[in-house]
């Protein structure tokens, strides 16, 4: 297990602002083979806003390091060791809902396209990927888009399996597995209790969780939904049906 490395804290000359730290990407490598870990530094090393700023070759590093540098976008290797990279991408997703996760594959494998739909992946790439397209991808998700939408969209036999499970949700609620599409339960959860007039240390006070937490919560939803602040959010939410009215 490599223990994960943190930013490299130099920095070039000149006025440019976005050579200044609060202004770059913040990125984490997350694969078990250091030879890609370095050939996707050497990569990003030359884009001026963007910054590695960890990398880690199991889970367990891989959820320490986000933890300590809190990375806009992590690139997740989909073969990681047990647990996974999928089940990896879920745990960072609890954890740091703001953080955009770019799973990496191997190959073009519906199953684990579906299975990273679910985890809550910005975006699903295959690791011959060139090297400007995997810039594009991440500067992409980093404004906000959810990339993985096209791959779905393109698969006929994954978009009918998310469909699938849309309905068994409307119709079995909780009892149905959770698919990510396009917030996560606690997301919903914390809207809900918004939509209600809660404050958000109130929120944290009824789900029993950080303020701080509900905060990164929040802007992980503003970024998925596409929306200024949370008012537009839970106006939103409540036209497609995913939370109830504010009670009387």
């Amino acid at each position: 297990m490599t223990e994960y490395q943190g930013p490299d804290r130099r920095r070039g000359g000149g006025g440019d602002r976005r050579m200044a730290s609060f202004d770059r990407v913040k990125i984490q490598i997350v694969d078990d083979h250091a030879f890609f870990r370095v050939g996707i530094k050497a990569i990003l090393a030359q884009e001026p806003d963007l910054e590695v700023v960890a990398e880690a070759d199991d889970s367990r590093t891989a959820l320490d390091a986000a933890f300590a540098t809190n990375p806009d976008v992590i690139l997740m290797d989909l073969t990681l060791p047990a647990p996974g990279g999928i089940e990896t991408t879920q745990r960072v997703k609890r954890e740091l809902p703001s953080a955009a996760i770019i799973v990496l594959s191997t190959e073009e494998d519906e199953d684990a396209l579906f299975e990273a739909i679910k985890a809550g992946a910005a975006a699903f790439v295959l690791k011959d990927i060139a090297p400007e397209d995997l810039v594009m991808v991440i500067r992409r998700v980093v404004a906000g888009e959810y990339l993985i939408n096209d791959k779905v969209f393109s698969k006929p036999a994954v978009a009918s399996r998310v469909l699938k499970e849309f309905r068994e949700l409307a119709i079995y609620g909780q009892e149905a597995a959770p698919i990510f599409a396009p917030l996560s339960p606690r997301e919903v959860e914390i809207l809900d209790n918004i939509a209600q007039g809660m404050t958000n240390k109130q929120v944290a006070y009824a789900l029993s969780i950080s303020e701080q937490t509900v905060k990164n919560h929040m802007s992980s939803i503003l970024r998925k939904l596409s929306v200024n602040d949370r008012t537009q959010a839970v106006v939103y939410a409540m036209r497609q049906g995913w939370i109830r009215m504010p009670e009387d």
